[in-house]
């Protein structure tokens, strides 16, 4: 099988430079790479290929002047596979191909590869820890809604020195180490060159600047624990297990905003009452006599007692709904249904009297 050309295969003239080589095969070498999804290890393998002998002035020369026979065995083709990340970084994989990439850092491949931020890339802005709770109502509560006042301690803004970190009146100037940038930098030496390596500022934490004279109520942390009151207004209709999110009422961070609170909602149970949804369920005890004849009865709703009316005739385990008194809607208007549920009893032990009347019934 006949090979390509390796300018081709490259994608440069064959008057190109050793850099227009060097960038045409980082570029491929990025796009064709089996651990992407466009990847396509043939098409790699053949680059590696092209770019062993390219670089290489000697093997170019004799390339220009008897093409893949004056090359011999490529570097590619020894049956090893295409490398991936154990050969670039130095696992024990890398027996196979060899990727060149020179001075294309480290940092470099990851941000090609996997739209990573490498160098310039500007931090997440800073915010303080999410803080969640839990708050427990009576069935009721859940039902109307209710208003409680929590407690949290949590870090907040230094409110001695609002944060900067400084005792007032004195600056906060840019670190001496980092010169500002919040970073420290240390080069490595690899198998594939020098290889920068940033990491935080231990002077200034990453944060670029230290105050002259640290604050003397956070000792120039930026926050201090501090103990908060808060009323958290709970809608009618709220359901076990839900929860509210409080935007900025969480931790506090001296460099950005606050976090967040949420609040686990849980709801006792009813001694009376089941809901389902918006409904709100329940049971009611009506005598034999009642329920054949018909009658009225009283029953308990979260509203207070009303009376209903119960048909001559009512079978046992009969629903009656009683509209709106059920659960209010968390968004929008209106209300569910309260749905009663008809238990008839009957009577286990009978006068003579009561038992020669039922006789005569039948």
């Amino acid at each position: 099988m006949s090979k390509n050309d390796y300018y081709e295969v490259l994608g440069v003239s064959k008057s190109a430079s050793p850099d227009e080589i060097k960038k045409a095969f980082r570029k491929k070498a990025v796009k064709l790479h089996p651990d992407k999804p466009s990847g396509d290890e043939e098409k790699f393998k053949e680059v590696n290929e092209a770019y062993e002998v390219l670089k290489d002035e000697a093997k170019r020369q004799r390339y220009d002047q008897f093409g893949h026979a004056g090359v011999g065995t490529s570097a590619s083709s020894n049956g090893a596979g295409a490398a991936g990340w154990e050969d670039i970084f130095g696992g024990a994989g890398g027996q196979g191909v060899h990727v060149d990439f020179g001075d294309f850092g480290v940092g470099d491949i990851f941000d090609s590869f996997f739209g990573g931020g490498g160098r310039g890339r500007r931090s997440a802005p800073q915010k303080g820890r999410d803080v969640e709770m839990n708050v427990t109502l009576d069935f009721e509560e859940a039902i109307f809604g209710v208003e409680r006042n929590v407690e949290t301690e949590l870090f907040h803004k230094c409110e001695h020195c609002k944060g900067s970190r400084a005792e007032p009146g004195h600056d906060v100037k840019t670190c001496g180490v980092c010169k500002g940038s919040g970073q420290t930098v240390q080069v490595m030496q690899t198998v594939f060159g020098n290889i920068q390596q940033a990491a935080v500022c231990k002077n200034c934490k990453g944060r670029g600047k230290i105050p002259e004279k640290n604050c003397t109520v956070c000792r120039g942390e930026g926050t201090t624990r501090q103990k908060k009151s808060h009323t958290i207004k709970i809608p009618a209709g709220i359901n076990d297990g839900a929860t509210i999110r409080l935007g900025g009422y969480g931790e506090g961070h001296a460099d950005g905003q606050t976090g967040d609170l949420y609040v686990n909602v849980r709801v006792k149970p009813h001694k009376k009452f089941t809901r389902e949804g918006d409904l709100i369920l329940s049971d009611e005890h009506v005598g034999m006599v009642g329920a054949a004849l018909g009658t009225e009865i009283e029953v308990e709703t979260v509203d207070g007692p009303v009376t209903m009316k119960i048909p001559a005739g009512t079978q046992g385990g009969t629903d009656f709904k009683l509209s709106k008194r059920g659960v209010p809607h968390v968004r929008g208007d209106g209300r569910g249904d309260h749905i009663v549920r008809i238990i008839v009893d009957t009577p286990t032990k009978l006068s003579r009297k009561q038992k020669k009347i039922l006789e005569e019934l039948l």
